[in-house]
């Protein structure tokens, strides 16, 4: 047994993931729990996790719950989905985005994933070429950070302007982009900030975008949470300026993040991806990932 013990192994910590992990909201949610004082009785009202679905006055709808039930016990959705999602699913959520949109999505540009998250380990894998770099916002939703470090992209952030609303700084975001600056996430309603760009500044950052020869990732997941005097406007909408992957989900409008269904929406009216090669490597990695639940993608086509 002694021998077993000492000897050298070829396996061990990894590095990159340990950097990676570090980044993730989970952890940083387990740092701040492990660091509560026990002997303090006062309540603790977490805020850092958005999942609304254990407290009762934000339950699943019924009708939602059903539809679950009746497509498991049909037996009809018991197979293997297509890699981009079954075609009913992928219609629905082209016609629910399109609902609000000045023009038609197709449901060839949607494809389904097994939450936004997945949508954005996807989208990160297809962009990480050796020596490539994103820009994210700062402050932001931290996937974001943890899946680029774990791909080994290389992280430039840009500021959201606090004395400004929350607006993106353009300049900075020009200044931090060079030739090898493959896109710029924008989350629209805002996570963590909660603020809602207007029409005007969406269009600003589109020419930016189309000025620096980049994508433009829009995280729309919070899409119908906008209150005040500003109305969501979806970075589709400028789709003809720059080249757009959208992603959302089901998870905070429904309450259901357990259900894990998301969607990633390519906007390309000028074949832009298609022509540089990126979307057949979106496409590659979609064949190698895992598809979201047969019968939760049926019940979303209703």
């Amino acid at each position: 047994m002694s021998e077993v013990v000492a000897k050298r192994w070829n396996f061990g910590a990894n590095e990159v993931v340990e950097r990676s992990s570090s980044l993730s909201i989970r952890e940083y949610l387990n740092t701040l729990i492990s660091n509560l004082d026990e002997g303090d009785t006062r309540p603790v009202i977490p805020l850092g996790h958005g999942d609304p679905s254990p407290f009762p006055r934000f339950s699943t709808d019924p009708s939602a719950v059903k539809a679950i039930c009746d497509a498991v016990s049909s037996t009809k959705y018991n197979k293997y989905a297509a890699a981009s999602g079954i075609p009913v699913a992928r219609k629905a959520v082209a016609e629910y985005l399109s609902r609000d949109l000045s023009y038609q999505i197709s449901p060839n540009d949607v494809h389904i994933t097994s939450g936004c998250l997945q949508a954005i380990e996807i989208l990160i894998s297809a962009l990480a070429n050796p020596g490539a770099n994103i820009l994210l916002p700062r402050p932001t939703y931290p996937m974001y950070d943890s899946r680029a470090s774990f791909s080994q992209l290389e992280i430039r952030y840009f500021n959201l302007l606090p004395e400004n609303g929350w607006d993106v700084d353009l300049d900075a975001v020009e200044a931090l982009a060079d030739d090898k600056t493959v896109a710029m996430v924008v989350v629209n309603p805002c996570n963590p900030c909660g603020n809602v760009f207007s029409r005007q500044h969406l269009q600003k950052i589109a020419e930016t975008a189309c000025k620096l020869g980049i994508l433009l990732i829009a995280d729309e997941v919070y899409d119908h949470y906008a209150f005040g005097d500003k109305p969501f406007v979806s970075m589709a909408e400028f789709a003809e300026i720059v080249p757009v992957v959208l992603l959302g989900s089901i998870s905070k409008r429904w309450f259901v993040p357990g259900w894990r269904l998301g969607w990633m929406v390519t906007l390309d009216p000028h074949s832009i991806m298609k022509d540089s090669g990126f979307a057949q490597s979106l496409t590659n990695v979609i064949n190698i990932s895992t598809d979201a639940a047969t019968f939760i993608q049926m019940n979303s086509s209703q």
